[in-house]
C-alpha cells in the first residue's frame, strides 16, 4: 500500500515535475509476467526515477546497510525502502551473492518485475562498469527476459557524496527484452554466465553512451580507498 501512495501521492508526482524525465522505449516493459529491469546505477536517485516513471510496480534488490542503520533514523529509512519496494542484500561473500539470487527469483516466481543493477554498486565516476553474473543465472533459471535500462544524467543530478539533488533533467531509456532461453539449463556454467552478463551490459552501453570499464566497480573503488591515505599522508624525503 505505502509503495503506491509514494508513486502516486507522495514522491512520483514530485520528481516527475521536478526533473520531467524523457523516456525512451517504455513499450518494451512486458505489461505483465516476470521481467527483469537490468540498468545502469549512476546515482542514489536511481532508485526513485525509474519507478517512478513505471507503470508496474518493482522491486530491487538494495543493500543491507540502507536497511541496517542505528536509531530512530535508521529505522525511518529501513520503513522507507521496504515501502519503496526494496529488498535488503548483503553484498559481503558469496553466500550474500546466492542469498541475492534466492530473493530475486522469489521476486520473479510471483510474476513480477525485478530491478537489479549489474554493476554492483553505484559508479562512483560516472563511466559503466563490468557486470556480476546473478542477473544472468536469474534470467536463465527462471526463463524470464531482460529489459536494458540507462540512466542519462542522473550523474550529473547527484554525484557520490551529493545529499541533494540538483533539479536538472534526465533521460531514461529502456531497450529490446532480451531473450536467453538458449542457455536453458546453464545457468551453472561459468562461460554461460559471463556471455549472458556480457551481453546485457553490452546492451546498457548501447543505451546510455558510458565509457565502458572492464573491470569491477567495487575492485576499483578499494583501490582508490588504499591509494587515498598515501595521497594525503605522502612519506617524508630523507
Amino acid at each position: 500500500m505505502f509503495y503506491y501512495v509514494l508513486k502516486y501521492v507522495l514522491l512520483g508526482p514530485l520528481l516527475r515535475l521536478l526533473f520531467r524525465p524523457r523516456i525512451e522505449g517504455l513499450e518494451h516493459i512486458p505489461a505483465d509476467g516476470a521481467a527483469i529491469i537490468a540498468g545502469n546505477h549512476l546515482s542514489f536517485s536511481d532508485h526513485f526515477l525509474m519507478p517512478a516513471i513505471i507503470k508496474r510496480r518493482i522491486t530491487f534488490l538494495a543493500k543491507a546497510e540502507y536497511f541496517t542503520g542505528p536509531g530512530l533514523k535508521g529505522r525511518l529509512t529501513a520503513f522507507f525502502f521496504r515501502g519503496a519496494g526494496q529488498i535488503p542484500v548483503d553484498r559481503s561473500g558469496k553466500e550474500a551473492g546466492r542469498a541475492a539470487i534466492r530473493e530475486g527469483l522469489g521476486v520473479l516466481a510471483k510474476d513480477e518485475l525485478l530491478g537489479i543493477y549489474p554493476e554492483g554498486t553505484r559508479s562512483h565516476d560516472g563511466r559503466l562498469y563490468k557486470g556480476k553474473v546473478g542477473v544472468a543465472v536469474m534470467a536463465i533459471r527462471a526463463q524470464v527476459p531482460v529489459v536494458p535500462c540507462a540512466m542519462v544524467g542522473t550523474f550529473e543530478i547527484q554525484p557520490p557524496g551529493q545529499v541533494v539533488p540538483r533539479v536538472k533533467r534526465v533521460t531514461i531509456r529502456f531497450g529490446e527484452p532480451m531473450e536467453f532461453a538458449r542457455y536453458a539449463g546453464l545457468e551453472n556454467e561459468k562461460a554461460a554466465v559471463r556471455a549472458v552478463t556480457d551481453a546485457i551490459m553490452y546492451a546498457i552501453l548501447g543505451l546510455s553512451g558510458q565509457e565502458y570499464v572492464d573491470c569491477y566497480a567495487a575492485e576499483v573503488k578499494a583501490e582508490q580507498a588504499k591509494a587515498e591515505p598515501a595521497r594525503k599522508f605522502p612519506r617524508p624525503r630523507r
